[in-house]
């Protein structure tokens, strides 16, 4: 009987995913509560007038994403893309506006906009480490192939994280309705690559990066 329940419970994930990737139509209706499961889906709307959009879902069951899957298309076309969860007690845990444009320059970077979303909690790359720590590994986010990817992963746990909260803290604000989804990575002359050819051009959080790269394009909040 556990076992059944246990195959009924993957099935439903991979299903539930499959609508944000496309395998399903997007207006099906989609079950809140799937035994013991809690499925989450955020519409992603542009940010820095990138023209990029999304979906994402994600099927969380107490403190593990048992899978999550985001659909982006209107990118910087075959360029790497920073995607993480975003959450913090003292934010909004909502998207951003050009009101939390504090320097005046007409775009918002990555730190402008945590009152709104929130500090990272979960890093959505490809690949091995998926806590905070590898929020600027670049390296190991979806690239774009022609401006749009299609993303799956499945069981991340999440993690105690300084300053904001334990795992299991962090997982019930998720459940709550409370994450916000982020993908970065921003060509804004246009040239098909991340510019980093003066000071000015460098991002915020890490000066050996183009502020192209770290910029947030697109963002929608996991009701």
């Amino acid at each position: 009987m556990k076992k059944n329940i246990r195959l009924v419970l993957g099935a439903s994930a991979i299903a539930l995913v499959a609508v944000s990737l496309g395998a399903v139509p997007a207006s099906a209706h989609v079950p809140k509560p799937v035994r013991g499961n809690v499925v989450l889906t955020a519409n992603l709307t542009a940010l820095n007038g990138s023209g990029a959009s999304g979906k994402a879902i994600a099927v969380v069951r107490g403190e593990t994403i048992r899978a999550i899957g985001i659909r982006a298309k209107g990118l910087t076309p075959d360029a790497p893309h920073a995607q993480h969860i975003h959450y913090g007690e003292q934010a909004q845990n909502e998207c951003p506006t050009l009101e939390l444009d504090s320097n005046g320059d007409g775009r918002l970077n990555t730190v402008e906009g945590v009152p709104a979303y929130g500090p990272v909690v979960v890093s959505l790359n490809t690949s091995g480490d998926t806590t905070p720590a590898s929020f600027l590994d670049v390296s190991r986010f979806p690239v774009s192939k022609n401006g749009s990817y299609n993303y799956l992963r499945t069981n991340i746990s999440f993690t105690d994280v300084a300053g904001i909260g334990t795992a299991a803290q962090i997982a019930e604000a998720i459940r709550d309705g409370q994450g916000v989804v982020v993908i970065h990575g921003n060509d804004y002359d246009g040239n098909g690559t991340y510019n980093l050819s003066d000071p000015e051009n460098a991002s915020e959080l890490d000066p050996t990066l183009p502020a192209e790269a770290t910029d947030p394009v697109a963002c929608g909040v996991l009701h």
